[in-house]
């Protein structure tokens, strides 16, 4: 068992599927859900990831089987410890999601997730290139050292990716309540993706939305209020490497002309922080919509 297949591997035939059937439904009703140079980004992205993660996956999981000598306790390849790993590991997920949107070190590589201004299961594959780089997986190794073996807590991670992935469309609308009230769904998570003030930094969740209701971060997708996708300050171009590299250079640039003393608020405060407050973060941004309301 130190070692199992990753799942994801097997779904991708899956996901290729389901993208050209969203298509083939998206080309009759509703034809500007898919663009093409925007899909081919996407596209790039996938496979851009399956590259950065084949070249890193052996040393992520060489660091896991070392921090593993030092678990707490030794857990079995019990059918309730893959239910408890699961579940554990989509905590981690949702803790390390929110802190993605709020340190802007972590956001340089997420962000590359939410540059498509189009919300189809296509976008679903626009996943980082610089994942290993920003040390993404540092918050799955906890799980290590509580006692899960590194096999397993990879193989339901890929999980998690799966169900990721159906959550991408537009195509369905809302499922039952109960459904509603303890998964993540394409409802919940399009309010994820969503650049209106009043959606912004809300649902993190992976699988359960669970989390976000316990921790404050859940917001509802609302009928009357169409949403925008993409990022604030939208990217403009298909230009894949700029898609990819644009907030890391950002950061670079900041770093270079911020004053000394500002220099670990470019690095690790909220995306949009600036020193001089000449910039918007998503606070300010709702806050001024609430003020908006309110009047």
């Amino acid at each position: 068992m130190n070692t199992l297949p990753n799942p994801v591997d097997y779904a991708v035939p899956v996901f290729v599927l389901l993208i050209l059937i969203e298509m083939i439904w998206a080309r009759f009703r509703a034809p500007e859900k898919y663009e093409p140079k925007d899909t081919l980004t996407s596209l790039l992205f996938g496979f851009g990831s399956s590259v950065a993660g084949a070249l890193t996956g052996a040393l992520i999981f060489g660091l896991s089987v070392w921090l593993y000598q030092y678990r707490a306790i030794t857990i079995p390849f019990a059918w309730w410890a893959w239910i408890a790993c699961f579940v554990l590991d989509d905590f981690a997920y949702y803790v390390f999601h929110r802190t993605a949107h709020r340190v802007r070190w972590f956001w340089a590589s997420h962000v590359n997730h939410h540059s498509s201004q189009h919300y189809n299961l296509s976008t679903a594959l626009r996943q980082t290139w610089t994942g290993f780089i920003a040390g993404s997986f540092a918050f799955r190794l906890p799980l290590m050292l509580i006692g899960f073996h590194p096999a397993m807590v990879f193989f339901v991670g890929g999980l998690n990716l799966i169900y990721q992935f159906w959550i991408h469309t537009e195509a369905i609308g809302r499922l039952p309540r109960w459904f509603e009230a303890v998964m993540n769904t394409p409802s919940h998570h399009r309010v994820h993706h969503a650049t209106n003030p009043r959606y912004l930094d809300a649902n993190y969740a992976g699988v359960f939305i669970i989390w976000d209701r316990m921790f404050g971060s859940f917001t509802p997708e609302v009928d009357d209020e169409p949403i925008r996708y993409g990022i604030v300050k939208q990217l403009g171009t298909f230009n894949l490497l700029w898609s990819v590299f644009h907030e890391w250079i950002g950061i670079a640039k900041d770093l270079w002309a911020a004053p000394f003393g500002a220099k670990l608020g470019y690095l690790f405060g909220p995306p949009g922080w600036s020193h001089d407050g000449s910039r918007d973060t998503s606070d300010t941004i709702k806050q001024r919509w609430q003020e908006q309301q309110g009047g």
